[in-house]
């Protein structure tokens, strides 16, 4: 396993049923699980903000 690997942390994440589905079936068209997919995101996510140079909260 590489070091990268070791350090991984967990958490518990509450999302809708909606929401669920629709990761379900977007990890399915990519080939990867949901847990694969919701890390792949997030780590596209921050990556594209640190390119950005953005550190400012996201308003809703």
């Amino acid at each position: 396993m590489e070091q990268k690997e070791k350090g991984k942390k967990q958490l518990l994440l509450r999302i809708s049923p909606q929401l669920w589905e629709d990761l379900s079936a977007w990890a399915e068209d990519d080939f990867r699980s949901i847990n694969g997919q919701i890390e792949y995101l997030l780590t596209e996510c921050v990556k594209k903000r640190k390119k950005s140079g953005s550190r400012e909260r996201i308003k809703e």
